[in-house]
C-alpha cells in the first residue's frame, strides 16, 4: 500500500486530480494507493476556505478506483484541531493559506500509517513514485529534497517541505509535529509549517533534487513541483505557473511530456462540472 497525504479546500482539486493521475499513469506497480485527504471549515477567515465537498471526494475516489478498484480516498475534516491549536496563532495570515499548516496535525489522526508520503497540490510525477517511496527512513524522521533556492540563501540543507516522506511512528517518538505546532503557535515564522518543521527536526534523509525539482525537468526528474519560480527574461520577475495551467505548461515551460496525464485532466475536470457540480 502506498499512502499519499494532500491538504487544502476545493481550490486544490486541480492538483489533487493531476498529481494523482501522474502517479497512476507513471508507476508500474499494482499495489493499491490510499490518498489521505485533510481539508477544514475555516470561511470565517475568508469565505473561500471551506472544506472540500463530499461530491468532489466522490469523484476523485471514482477516478482513482478506475485504475485500481482497491484504491482508496479518505477525508478527514480537521476543522476542530485547528480551532483548537491554530486559530489566532501568529501564522494564522502565513504567505500561504491556512491549510497548509494542517499536515501538521497528521500524528493526531487515528488510523495514519506508519509511512505518509505529504505532496503539495502543484506536484507532477515524471517517473515511478517507488523510486521516491519505496527511500528507506526506518532510522528518520523523514526526507526531503532540498530548497531550489534556500539551499543558497539560507543554508545548504535548507529543505523544501513540499515533498516530506514522513516516518510517523518515528515522528511520535520523537515528537517532531508537536514540536512544530509550538512553534507555530508561539512565533510568527517566514515560511510558517515549513520553518517550524524544519526548526524541529532531530533527524532527516536528504534527497537528491530530482525528487523535488521546484525549477527544472530532467529525463531523471521523478518529481516536478510546480511552485513559484524566478524567471529573468523578458525581466526579473516570479510567476506562479501550476501544472493545470495547460496553455502556459506549454507556452512557457515548453513541456509536453505530461499531456497524456493533463489531456485526461481536462476531460475529467469538464465531466465533474457538467455532471457532478453544473453551474
Amino acid at each position: 500500500m502506498v499512502n499519499i497525504l494532500f491538504c487544502g479546500n476545493g481550490y486544490v482539486f486541480d492538483g489533487m486530480l493531476t498529481c494523482a493521475l501522474s502517479i497512476l499513469k507513471r508507476s508500474e506497480s499494482t499495489e493499491p494507493y490510499t490518498f489521505y485527504v485533510y481539508t477544514m471549515d475555516v470561511s470565517h477567515l475568508k469565505p473561500a476556505y471551506t472544506p472540500i465537498p463530499d461530491p468532489m471526494i466522490g469523484f476523485f475516489d471514482t477516478v482513482i478506483k478506475s485504475y485500481n478498484p482497491e484504491n482508496r480516498v479518505v477525508k478527514t475534516d480537521v476543522t476542530d484541531l485547528y480551532m483548537k491549536h491554530f486559530s489566532g496563532c501568529p501564522n494564522e495570515g502565513a504567505y500561504c493559506s491556512p491549510y497548509t499548516l494542517i499536515r501538521l496535525f497528521a500524528d493526531l489522526i487515528d488510523g495514519m500509517p506508519d509511512k505518509l508520503l505529504y505532496l503539495d497540490a502543484d506536484i507532477m510525477f515524471n517517473r515511478d513514485i517507488h523510486l521516491l517511496y519505496d527511500t528507506d527512513i526506518s532510522l528518520v524522521e523523514y526526507a526531503a529534497a532540498r530548497d531550489h533556492y534556500g539551499k543558497y540563501l539560507l543554508n545548504p540543507n535548507y529543505v523544501n517541505a513540499g515533498v516530506l516522506l514522513f516516518n510517523m511512528k518515528k515522528i511520535k517518538e520523537t515528537g517532531l509535529l508537536e514540536k512544530a505546532r509550538g512553534w507555530i503557535k508561539k512565533q510568527k515564522l517566514t515560511f510558517a509549517d515549513q520553518s517550524a518543521i524544519i526548526r524541529s527536526t532531530t533527524s532527516k534523509k536528504m534527497l537528491p533534487q530530482r525528487f523535488n525539482d521546484q525549477k527544472f525537468l530532467h529525463k531523471h526528474t521523478v518529481v516536478r513541483h510546480f511552485s513559484k519560480r524566478l524567471f529573468w527574461l523578458p525581466y526579473p520577475h516570479t510567476d506562479n505557473i501550476k501544472q493545470w495551467h495547460v496553455s502556459r505548461v506549454h507556452k512557457v515551460f515548453g513541456y509536453y511530456c505530461f499531456d497524456d496525464i493533463l489531456y485526461e485532466y481536462i476531460y475529467l475536470k469538464k465531466k465533474y462540472e457538467t455532471e457532478v457540480d453544473p453551474r
